[in-house]
This record gives C-alpha cells, structure tokens and sequence, in this order.
C-alpha cells in the first residue's frame, strides 16, 4: 500500500504549520517548525508568494499530509463528498474524520495518525466487535471502538491512551477507560475541526 516514507518534519515546515505527524514531539521544543520556521531547501528563507492556483494547490497538500492520503485516495473522497448533499468541502472534512486510523488517533489510542495507521493494519482494533485492519475504513455515528483484550498492556499504546487523558478528547466522541471502548456520539461539525483548514480552496482546485 502507497504511503509517504520521508521525512515528515520537513512536510510541516513546507506548510508553514504544525500538522502533528510525530506525535508528542510536535508539543516540545524539538519540533521542526518551532527551530526553523521556514521552509527546507537551500532558498527556504527567501520570501516566497503563491499565485491563487498555489495557494489552492497548498492547502490541499497540506490536508492530505495532515490525514495521510495520497493523491488518488484524496481525489475519491472529494468525488463522494460532492455528490453528498451540503457543503462539499465540510462533507470532505467529515469523510476524511470518519477513517478509522483517524478515528484511533481522536480517541487517544496513539499519538499520530501514522501510528494509528499501523495500530489498525496491526489488528489491535475492534469495529462493532469485529477486528477491522483497514486504515480507511469509515465509521458511522453509534460505532464503537475498542482495543483488543491481547493489546492492553503495550506500552505504547497504553502511553498514548495516558497523553489522551490528559489533554481530552473531542466532544463527539466518548470514551468508556473500563471497556477501553470508544463510542462515536455524533458526526463533527465543521467548529469542532479546528485546524487551520480553508476547505474552499480545494473545492476551488478540483472545480476548475
């Protein structure tokens, strides 16, 4: 299965933002955008302007780094959000939520989405009760989640649910510590997705 392998500090300088692909080293003073908050290269600090196809052409790289899709992938989704009825660029953003790697990583089991990606693929998931290995697999409101009995003591995952108490998780969402159950209340509104996300501009790039 295709997915980035390089590195992914330099993904988050390029954007000019945090995207939060290394879990809690984007919270300390390691984090690349911190340090050098310019893009890589040999020309990174020189002043650089985008043409509107540019910024259009940005913003949607940086939502598919930040959910870690490539191109084809993204480009079905933005089909099916388009024949959904609404908004289209708030249908994109829900779909995209609804993944069940994204899903791991909102309830806390891991601290990035490429952890929670190998989480899932690792089968250390239960769907509803049934184990489910596929990162994109989407979740319907109602579904639960809930860490295999044979994973609850490894340690990554259990340092991971630890950050996750501590820093909450989205409103949404509920999560049951007894069960190691997660449980999806509701579906986000576009207020509860607060990264910087301007989704019109990628609807303005696939319109043209």
């Amino acid at each position: 299965m295709a997915r980035y392998r390089g590195p992914v500090c330099k993904l988050c300088r390029r954007d000019g933002m945090k995207l939060y692909l290394k879990g809690d080293r984007c919270f300390s003073e390691k984090c690349a955008v911190e340090r050098r908050n310019y893009p890589p290269g040999e020309h990174g600090q020189g002043r650089t302007k985008f043409s509107e196809y540019g910024s259009q052409l940005r913003e949607k790289q940086k939502v598919k780094r930040m959910y870690g899709i490539l191109e084809n992938q993204f480009h079905l989704y933005f089909n099916r959000a388009d024949r959904i009825k609404g908004i289209t660029g708030e249908n994109l953003l829900v779909l995209l939520e609804r993944r069940l790697d994204n899903m791991v990583y909102r309830f806390g089991f891991a601290t990035s989405r490429s952890e929670a990606r190998q989480l899932v693929l690792h089968r250390h998931f239960l769907v509803n009760g049934k184990k489910v290995n596929i990162p994109s697999y989407l979740i319907k409101v109602g579904d639960t989640i809930t860490l295999n009995q044979s994973s609850r003591k490894v340690e990554r995952i259990v340092e991971a649910l630890e950050i996750s108490f501590r820093r909450g998780i989205p409103q949404w969402l509920e999560f049951d510590k007894t069960s190691v159950t997660g449980t999806v209340k509701a579906m986000p509104a576009r207020k509860d997705l607060t990264m910087p996300i301007s989704e019109n501009l990628i609807v303005e790039l696939y319109s043209k």
